[in-house]
């Protein structure tokens, strides 16, 4: 019996342009919401990689037992496979995965990094604003509350969407202490990082604040580096109504970064 959830497979679309692109996507969620943007880069020839991050697209009790350095550990790989088969890697990721493209790029020469509506800290939207302030017992607590279910109220535009987007109900508790260590990481090396990065963020961000990008952006060490707000758009921008232009946006910022001539 199949220990993924139906469309929570990761992906594999192969390309001769010579630059691979590793996709990330976001925690508790899956790599269906990175499908589409993957399918457009293939569109321009490149190889596209769509990771499943470990506790990710199974069952939530997986993520309980999972931690920051099995998701980092995995880019890794996902980011040598590419490197393996292609002349050029650059890492996109959407809000964790965003953070764990950033970390890829202070440890291996990727050429650029696309991070998406990616958190500088803990966010402190409903249903995890008090988990944010209780980090340091969350361990303890864990062992008797597992789980917290996931506010009802959303901020996606594209309700369809919403109901189409495989991710956790619920958010595991345990977990939530990793999210933090490893945005503890991103924000100490956020200085040491020299690759080209390119921000895009949700103007209307519910569950990432649009604050968290200015952070990251401010304190990003890169000479390259820009920050761009996408409209039409809650927090998972990849599959939202301005998606058009996070997909537009990310292409030719890999053409840009790569020197590749149409």
């Amino acid at each position: 019996m199949s220990q993924i959830q139906s469309g929570g497979e990761p992906f594999l679309i192969r390309g001769d342009s010579g630059i691979g692109v590793l996709l990330v996507h976001g925690w508790t969620s899956a790599p269906q919401e990175m499908l589409e943007l993957g399918k457009h880069l293939a569109g321009q020839d490149h190889t596209v990689l769509g990771l499943r991050l470990p506790g990710h697209a199974t069952r939530p009790a997986d993520l309980n037992r999972m931690r920051w350095r099995d998701w980092l550990a995995a880019v890794e790989d996902g980011y040598c496979l590419l490197d393996s088969a292609c002349e050029q890697v650059v890492a996109m990721g959407l809000s964790l995965g965003g953070a764990l493209a950033l970390l890829l790029a202070c440890s291996r020469p990727v050429a650029g990094v696309v991070a998406m509506a990616t958190p500088y800290k803990v966010p402190t939207q409903p249903g995890l604003r008090w988990l944010g302030t209780l980090l340091l017992t969350l361990r303890p607590i864990s062992s008797v509350l597992r789980f917290v279910p996931k506010p009802s109220v959303n901020d996606y535009k594209d309700q369809q969407a919403y109901r189409d987007h495989l991710s956790y109900k619920v958010f595991p508790i345990r977990s939530v202490p990793e999210v933090s260590g490893l945005l503890e990481l991103l924000r100490e090396q956020l200085p040491r990082l020299r690759a080209p990065v390119l921000l895009m963020h949700a103007a209307e961000d519910r569950g990432v604040s649009p604050d968290h990008a200015r952070s990251i952006y401010a304190q990003l060490g890169s000479i390259k580096k820009d920050l761009v707000w996408i409209e039409n758009s809650g927090h998972v921008i990849t599959v939202e109504p301005g998606r058009k232009r996070v997909y537009d946006l990310a292409t030719s910022f890999v053409d840009r970064i790569t020197k590749r001539v149409r």
